[in-house]
C-alpha cells in the first residue's frame, strides 16, 4: 500500500455491495434481501469495507468542471453538454443531470444500507467496538449529508430518503422542501461530530474527521443562507486548532503538499492504484494535454495588483505587460500566455514556451483545431510536472474542503450578519497574506456592502478552478449578471506587430435565464417513472 489512505482494494466491494441494474434512475434500487446479514454483515472488516464503498462515490478532480458553468472558465468543446448549458440550451433529457442524480442517490442508498445493517455485525464479531461502529455510522451520515448538500444546490427540492427502498416505495417519493433538507443536514452534522476523531494516521488518512463535519456544516448553512449557523460552524473549525493555511499557495496542489494542515477533506488518489487522467484531460496542448477547460479573462482580470488594487484602479498597472506585478495567485492558478514578442509567457514543464497567440506556430496556438485553448489561458492548479511523462496516471489528491475556504465562509457569514469585528478582518487577511501571496491587508472600517464585495472577490480568486464558483453564483443570485454574451479571451500583440488585440471566443455565446437556470431540471426519466415528482419551473 502506498502512502495513500482508504485502502483502495476495498473500494472494489462497491461493485458487489452497490451493484446497479441496467435501468437508470432512483428506481434503480437493489432488493432489500440482497447482501443480507447471512451473506455479508458478518465481520468488522465487512463493516469497514461497506463504509469504504461509500467513499468511492465522492466527486474528484472533475469537480472543476462546475467552473465551466460559471464566469471564470468555459469548456474547450463547443459541442459539449456544458457548452449547451452555457448557451441556455438546457433540457431535462441531458445525460449529465441523470448521472448527477443517479450518483448522488446511489451514495445515499449505500449510506442508508450501512446504517441499517452495521449494528448486527457487533452481534457476530465483537471486534467491532462501539467506538468504531459509531465512527462508521458518522462517516456514512456525513457522506449522505454531503450528497444532499449537492443535490439541493443543483436541483432544489429533492426526495429526502433515509432508508433503503424497494421499487414500489421509490415510485411514491415526492420532493422534500429544501428547508427541511437543510434542517436534516444541519442536525446530522451536529450529531455526528462527537463520534469522529480530529485526525487519522496511516491508511486511515482521508476519512471523515470532526473538522470535516463542522466544515461541511458551515458550507451547507452558508448555502442555505443561515448565517449564524454558518459562522458558528466555521468558528468551531477554527477553534479546533487542528488546521492552518499551508505556507505556499504555489505548491498547495502538488504531490509534495498532500494531506497538509490546510486539507480538511479530499478525494484521495494514487498512481497505479486509483489514478486519474487529469494532466491529459486538462493540461495545455503544448504538453500533450487535451485542454478540457479554459479559464476566462474575467478570472484573470479579477486578480489584483500587488498593491491591492484592481487593474482598473492601479496607475502602476501596465496593459502592455499585463501579468507583471499581479497577485501571485494568478501565476499559480493559470498558465500565463505570451502577450507579445517582448513579453513572453510561462515556460511549460517540457521547456516549450506557452504562446497561444494567433500565428505563433506553437502547439498551443489558438484557432487551429478544437484541442487548443479557446481563451488563451490554461489551468495550472493540479497540473504537476511529475505527471508530464505519464499524463493518464495521475495521483494527486483533489481537495474538496480546505481551511482557506472555512476562513472565507466565516468572513462571509459574519459580513451578512453585519458583525464586522476584528475576527472577520483577521480571517480574510490571513488568506490574503499567506507567505507567498502577501497582499496588503483589508483595513477597517468597511461597510457591509464593501466587505461583501471584498469577500466575494476573495472567494473568486482564492478558490478559482476548484469547482465552487457555480455554487457561489447560484446562492448570490449573480449568475444572470455575469453569464451573458461572448466569452472574453486574452489580450495580445501578434508576432511582428505592435497593436493590441483581444481574443474573442465565439463558439459559445452565453445565455442565462434567471427564471429557470438557477436550478437544473429534474431528470426527465425520473419524472416519467414517478408521477409524484414535479419538474422545476420552465423546463
Amino acid at each position: 500500500m502506498q502512502k495513500k489512505s482508504l485502502p483502495y482494494i476495498a473500494l472494489l466491494l462497491t461493485g458487489i455491495i452497490l451493484a446497479a441494474s441496467c435501468k437508470k434512475g432512483l428506481l434503480d434500487t437493489y432488493p432489500k434481501d440482497k447482501l443480507s446479514g447471512a451473506t455479508f454483515w458478518e465481520t468488522r472488516e465487512d463493516a469497514v469495507n461497506a463504509a469504504n464503498g461509500i467513499y468511492s462515490f465522492l466527486p474528484g478532480n472533475s469537480e472543476l468542471n462546475w467552473d465551466m458553468l460559471s464566469d471564470i472558465a468555459t469548456t474547450n468543446s463547443a459541442a459539449a453538454t456544458t457548452a449547451n448549458i452555457e448557451r441556455g440550451q438546457t433540457n431535462a433529457n441531458m445525460d449529465l443531470f441523470q448521472d448527477l442524480w443517479n450518483d448522488a442517490y446511489k451514495a445515499i442508498r449505500a449510506a442508508n444500507y450501512l446504517l441499517e445493517n452495521v449494528d448486527q455485525v457487533q452481534e457476530r464479531d465483537p471486534s467491532l467496538t462501539d467506538e468504531l461502529r459509531d465512527r462508521l455510522k458518522g462517516e456514512a451520515r456525513f457522506l449522505r449529508a454531503y450528497f444532499y448538500t449537492r443535490l439541493v444546490m443543483l436541483f432544489g427540492d429533492v426526495p429526502l430518503v433515509t432508508a433503503t427502498l424497494d421499487v414500489a416505495e421509490a415510485a411514491t417519493l415526492t420532493r422534500t422542501p429544501k428547508e427541511e433538507i437543510w434542517d436534516f443536514v444541519d442536525r446530522e452534522l451536529t450529531e455526528i461530530a462527537g463520534a469522529l476523531p480530529n485526525s487519522y494516521t496511516g491508511d486511515n488518512i482521508g476519512r471523515v474527521t470532526k473538522g470535516a463535519a463542522m466544515a461541511l456544516q458551515a458550507r451547507a448553512m452558508l448555502y442555505a443562507g443561515r448565517w449564524k449557523r454558518a459562522a458558528d460552524a466555521a468558528r468551531a473549525v477554527m477553534d479546533l486548532q487542528v488546521y492552518d493555511l499551508y505556507p505556499q499557495f504555489a505548491t498547495l496542489f502538488t504531490y509534495g503538499a498532500e494531506n497538509n494542515q490546510e486539507v480538511i477533506f479530499d478525494r484521495q488518489y494514487a498512481k497505479d492504484i486509483a489514478s486519474t487522467e487529469f494532466f491529459y484531460n486538462y493540461g495545455p496542448r503544448g504538453m500533450n494535454g487535451d485542454v478540457g477547460i479554459c479559464p476566462t479573462r474575467t478570472l484573470v482580470d479579477a486578480f489584483e495588483t500587488v498593491n491591492g488594487h484592481s487593474i482598473w484602479d492601479d496607475p502602476a498597472y501596465n496593459p502592455l505587460d499585463p501579468y507583471a506585478g499581479r497577485d501571485p495567485r494568478l501565476g499559480y492558478t493559470v498558465f500565463i500566455p505570451a502577450f507579445s514578442d517582448a513579453v513572453p509567457g510561462d515556460v511549460l514543464y517540457n521547456g516549450r514556451a506557452y504562446d497561444p497567440r494567433p500565428g505563433s506556430g506553437t502547439a498551443d496556438e489558438v484557432e487551429v483545431d478544437y484541442r487548443r485553448t479557446k481563451t488563451g489561458y490554461g489551468i495550472k492548479k493540479y497540473i504537476n510536472i511529475e505527471d508530464l511523462n505519464d499524463p493518464r496516471n495521475c495521483g494527486t489528491n483533489f481537495i474538496l474542503i480546505r481551511y482557506a475556504d472555512v476562513l472565507l465562509m466565516y468572513a462571509e457569514a459574519k459580513t451578512e450578519l453585519n458583525e464586522l469585528d476584528a475576527t472577520v478582518y483577521d480571517a480574510l487577511n490571513k488568506v490574503r497574506q499567506r507567505s507567498d501571496v502577501n497582499l496588503p491587508p483589508v483595513m477597517a472600517p468597511q461597510t457591509q456592502a464593501q466587505m461583501r464585495a471584498i469577500v466575494r472577490h476573495e472567494r473568486m480568486v482564492e478558490l478559482a478552478l476548484e469547482g465552487l464558483r457555480l455554487f457561489d453564483l447560484r446562492r448570490w443570485k449573480a449568475a444572470d449578471e455575469v453569464m451573458q454574451g461572448p466569452i472574453p479571451g486574452m489580450t495580445y500583440i501578434r508576432h511582428g506587430e505592435n497593436e493590441v488585440d483581444t481574443l474573442a471566443y465565439n463558439g459559445v455565446v452565453r445565455f442565462f435565464d434567471p427564471q429557470r437556470d438557477y436550478l437544473f431540471p429534474i431528470p426527465q426519466q425520473e419524472v416519467l417513472m414517478n408521477d409524484q415528482l414535479t419538474q422545476n419551473p420552465n423546463f
